[in-house]
């Protein structure tokens, strides 16, 4: 293998279908055996709200990556630590902004099984893939990841 295979985080599994396999098994879940767990209006009027605010960090966070000319895609090398944009704020806007959708549409379905699986998600998004981003990112940049690292949350 060459040297570019060897560039990357080595996450477990691309972000969007960690989540996008846990909403669908929730909903399939959903649809055996309904189980909702708030008024209807109150899943309405907080599920649409945490859908579209979930595209604001992603979308700023992917313009910020490009205009630092910086892989989207964790299986491809990293050329810069992007601090602009939502990465002042948090390491993982990407992140963030699949949980607000994630919990989003949970509600819009008032989905037990999908709620219920949000924790399992995260814990496979902190130790599969922000992790070993990290680790790969201090091996890559040294004490120039570090320093950001130390002031810039890794969540909010």
């Amino acid at each position: 293998m060459d040297d570019l295979a060897h560039d990357t985080a080595g996450v477990v599994a691309r972000p969007p279908l960690i989540f996008a396999g846990a909403l669908g098994l929730g909903l399939f879940l959903q649809k055996l055996v309904p189980v909702t767990f708030l008024p209807r209006s109150w899943a309405k009027y907080v599920g649409w709200p945490l859908v579209v605010v979930s595209f604001l960090p992603a979308g700023s966070a992917a313009l910020a990556m490009r205009r630092a000319k910086t892989a989207l895609d964790p299986h491809q090398p990293t050329t810069a630590i992007v601090v602009e944009g939502p990465f002042k704020y948090t390491r993982n806007p990407i992140y963030v902004s699949f949980t607000l959708l994630y919990a989003g549409i949970t509600l819009l379905a008032n989905s037990l099984w999908t709620a219920l699986l949000l924790p399992f998600v995260l814990v496979v998004m902190q130790r599969g893939v922000i992790e070993r981003e990290e680790r790969y990112l201090e091996r890559k940049f040294g004490a120039e990841y570090l320093q950001y690292k130390a002031r810039v949350r890794r969540w909010l």
